[in-house]
């Protein structure tokens, strides 16, 4: 994140927002400020809010659009475009603004249960490009032949890349029973491949678990979304009841989630303690800490990879720092600072960067991820586990041989 937002920036975002937005209404603007020759720095204070100057010159732009535009005005989409393009001005590619139904969207989407296609999604800061990481057992998306590495292009005919990706999973989400259609780019096909899902009620699960051999537990952890506290506490007792011995956590292609899951769940292992705190622009923050009531004492391996982010570096770095787990695979993705969804007056909400968190050792690994402590990249070699075992891949075999040990 920006320490201090730049008045260039800021001021190009926001007109770009506009464009975006209203391309007409932005034409209007772009002429009225080329006759009064106004430079975007004057439209904004030093602080990179809006000035009184940009206030007037606004005031001034709706006057002429009342006046001269052809077309009827949508006060809601222009409201929508201004807050958007406000956002966007700020340089954060994590930032958005969400009207009602998108924030609605969101809040049932955090709550684990919602009407989808069923697949775990992730968006490239870079490009923009938003990736199916893994279709769900069981889903439309499963069924409709969806794979990991699919690129959605469109969503019911709209070209969806650079959006925001809470905006484009609420485009994908919808009533049950209902149709969605997706443009898909896939590695290896010259064109785009249509896809018609039939959406379905999705209670998402982001745990999953088995008994490897020598009464190694596995347990997969998916997402940080609220029901996976309560996923990983059921397979974790499970698993005791089993007889584990040892224990691999898998968050490989963990996008992250809720900070406050990450936190529960490391208040299961750890021992009493501050397991994560955060430090905003004025250098307070919160700390959290987990209680003396139970932990988890045996030998654990973290999977981990270049997918492994946010939330999940959170439980990783935690973990690492109390020497309760061994972070096997490769480099983590470096996401080392925290996003809030803060609601506004009329039912809208925007997100934005608030905060770096740092790992209980003071750590912030914001750019440059978590080191795992054995370096194990990904490739095509798998073993099976005995005669009836599962077959798993050489990052797995590799925690099991270091456990082992």
């Amino acid at each position: 994140m920006r320490g201090n937002m730049k008045k260039n920036g800021f001021g190009k975002g926001f007109w770009a927002g506009i464009i975006t937005g209203l391309p007409i209404a932005a034409i209007a603007i772009l002429i009225l400020l080329a006759r009064n020759n106004v430079q975007l720095d004057q439209l904004f204070s030093k602080n990179g809010m809006i000035s009184a100057q940009a206030e007037q010159k606004i005031t001034e732009i709706q006057a002429v659009i009342h006046k001269y535009y052809l077309e009827e005005v949508d006060s809601q989409t222009m409201e929508d475009a201004v807050s958007s393009g406000l956002m966007a001005g700020l340089g954060d590619p994590y930032a958005a603004y969400y009207n009602k139904e998108e924030y609605e969207d969101l809040v049932e989407k955090n709550n684990g249960n919602y009407c989808g296609i069923g697949a775990y999604v992730s968006q490239n800061v870079t490009t923009g490009a938003i990736t199916i990481i893994q279709p769900m057992e069981d889903s439309p998306a499963e069924k409709a032949g969806l794979k990991a590495g699919d690129i959605v292009y469109a969503v019911d005919g709209q070209e969806v890349a650079g959006e925001d990706l809470s905006s484009v999973v609420a485009k994908m989400k919808g009533e049950k029973g209902t149709e969605v259609e997706l443009q898909i780019v896939r590695e290896g096909e010259s064109d785009f491949l249509a896809f018609t899902l039939t959406r379905e009620e999705i209670e998402t699960k982001t745990v999953n678990f088995q008994m490897l051999q020598g009464k190694v537990g596995y347990i997969a952890v998916s997402a940080f979304e609220e029901v996976t506290e309560k996923q990983f506490d059921q397979a974790l007792e499970e698993l005791e009841q089993q007889g584990q011995k040892k224990l691999i956590i898998d968050l490989r292609n963990n996008g992250g989630g809720l900070l406050q899951t990450a936190v529960d769940m490391l208040d299961r292992m750890l021992p009493k303690g501050k397991v994560v705190y955060t430090r905003d622009k004025y250098g307070q923050g919160e700390e959290y800490y987990s209680d003396d009531k139970e932990s988890f004492d045996k030998p654990v391996v973290i999977l981990v990879n270049e997918n492994t982010a946010s939330a999940s570096e959170v439980f990783a770095g935690a973990m690492q720092d109390y020497g309760r787990g061994t972070l096997l695979g490769v480099n983590t993705f470096g996401k080392g600072i925290v996003q809030s969804v803060i609601t506004l007056s009329d039912g809208t909400a925007v997100k934005l960067t608030t905060s770096k968190y740092y790992t209980p050792n003071g750590r912030n690994i914001h750019g440059s991820g978590l080191k795992p402590d054995v370096n194990e990249p990904l490739n095509n070699i798998t073993t099976k586990l005995g005669k009836n075992g599962p077959e798993v891949d050489n990052q797995i075999k590799a925690a099991l041989d270091y456990l082992q040990q």
